[in-house]
């Protein structure tokens, strides 16, 4: 397709000629030899500055430096400022202090929306007002939140001062105070130092959260009379008050933890009481039931001997001397269970109805035992029977029945091998018995 453009337009598809080949003018770095090595700054030491010489080094200002040094300037012109202040303030020459200081009441924390007309139907309740003054600011003309009311009656502000202290006007708690500006020795305003709050020592490890007149702690290195001696009275009953009932909160809580450590330590001992005598009854439990487990064993093996001798049909003259001689006491050894044993005849009396309660729950088990020994009883009848017919059809010698059921023709013969002519072999024990006259 490109065929069909113009040349204009088909030379800039022509390719250009190839670029010429030019030796380099230099080798490459990594070709070149370097005749001298590579060294450091020794040969330049000799052209730096001379110590000496040098001025002294210049150390900056930090942050937390200049901070800190600001802040003291800012408190050393405070106190100038406080210092000059103090000299120029005389609250007996004050012109906007006037009438009598001891009838004059102060009331702090007001509403900024709250009128003289408010405060003083709110105040004359407690008496007549002569004068209400209250404080704005110079610069803006708004209410400063503090106002002076001069009663008629001395005894009219005191009722005033007792009674109306956190009295909410306009939603808000008024705090009232005397005039200490002119009743106080020493006292000094709240801008230049003084005043009731603590807000304004320092930082929030300094600074107190509440500020009135009920913190007597302010008053301590503060010299001069109290305006009103009785206020101060009653306050330092009422702290003494307050004193007493701590101190009986704390002996009350110390006697209370002395009946509970009491009640601690009686509990721990009825608790080791308690599993020492369970530990007592169990030794008595296991000693019981060895007794009891050692009387059924003698039991079982009297029982047993019974049944031998009863099945070696060896008669009546036989088996009642071996029950007879041979049958243990009931109340067992005297060391063990009898009257002259350890226990005595209590823990005898003891195991005697154990043995009872058992004996009725095993009732059906020894009915039972009995059945089944009958039944044995009567087979081995049979098969003694039975060996008598035979013997005699044989004639076998001797037709005595020897007991000896069961055993076959060599035990037969084993013991008509040991028969003699002056006795016989017990089958119970072995030994070599007489026999029995005609």
């Amino acid at each position: 397709m490109t065929q069909f453009l113009p040349p204009n337009l088909l030379a800039l598809f022509a390719p250009r000629d190839p670029i010429p080949y030019l030796p380099p003018l230099e080798k490459l770095p990594h070709e070149k030899h370097h005749n001298q090595p590579y060294c450091g700054i020794a040969p330049y030491i000799r052209e730096f500055e001379d110590p000496r010489d040098a001025p002294p080094p210049t150390r900056a200002e930090t942050r937390e430096e200049r901070m800190e040094r600001k802040r003291r300037e800012k408190i050393e012109r405070r106190q100038q400022e406080v210092e000059t202040e103090l000299k120029m303030w005389d609250p007996h020459n004050d012109p906007n202090a006037q009438g009598d200081a001891f009838k004059t009441l102060f009331v702090a924390r007001v509403n900024y929306d709250t009128t003289e007309s408010k405060l003083r139907r709110e105040f004359e309740v407690y008496g007549p007002i002569k004068r209400i003054h209250m404080v704005y600011s110079k610069r803006s003309g708004k209410p400063r939140g503090y106002a002076f009311i001069e009663y008629e009656h001395e005894r009219d502000m005191h009722s005033a001062y007792k009674h109306a202290d956190g009295k909410k006007i306009d939603g808000r708690r008024v705090l009232v105070d005397v005039e200490r500006g002119r009743t106080v020795k020493g006292w000094r305003p709240r801008r230049l130092g003084g005043g009731l709050g603590g807000t304004r020592r320092g930082g929030a490890d300094v600074n107190i959260r509440h500020s009135g007149r009920d913190d007597t702690s302010r008053y301590d290195e503060r010299p001069g009379p109290s305006p009103l001696p009785h206020r101060d009275r009653d306050r330092d009953r009422e702290r003494e008050r307050r004193e007493r009932s701590r101190e009986r909160d704390k002996e009350r809580e110390r006697r209370r933890s002395r009946s509970r450590d009491r009640r601690r330590r009686s509990r721990s001992r009825d608790k080791d009481e308690r599993r020492r005598s369970r530990e007592r009854s169990k030794d008595k439990d296991r000693e019981r039931k060895r007794r009891s487990s050692r009387s059924r064993e003698r039991a079982r093996r009297e029982r047993e001997r019974k049944e031998e001798l009863r099945g070696s049909g060896g008669g009546g003259d036989m088996a009642e001397p071996s029950e007879a001689g041979d049958a243990p006491p009931d109340d067992g050894p005297p060391g063990e269970l009898g009257p002259d044993g350890p226990d005595g005849p209590e823990e005898k009396g003891r195991d005697r109805d154990r043995e009872r309660r058992r004996s009725h729950r095993s009732e059906r088990d020894r009915r039972r035992d009995r059945d089944r020994d009958r039944d044995r009883e009567h087979k081995r009848g049979e098969r003694g029977s039975e060996r008598g017919r035979d013997e005699a059809r044989g004639g076998g010698g001797g037709g005595q029945d020897n007991g000896l059921e069961g055993l076959g023709s060599d035990g037969r013969d084993m013991y008509m091998e040991s028969e003699g002519g002056d006795g016989y072999l017990a089958p119970e024990n072995g030994y070599l018995m007489e026999a029995a006259p005609e």
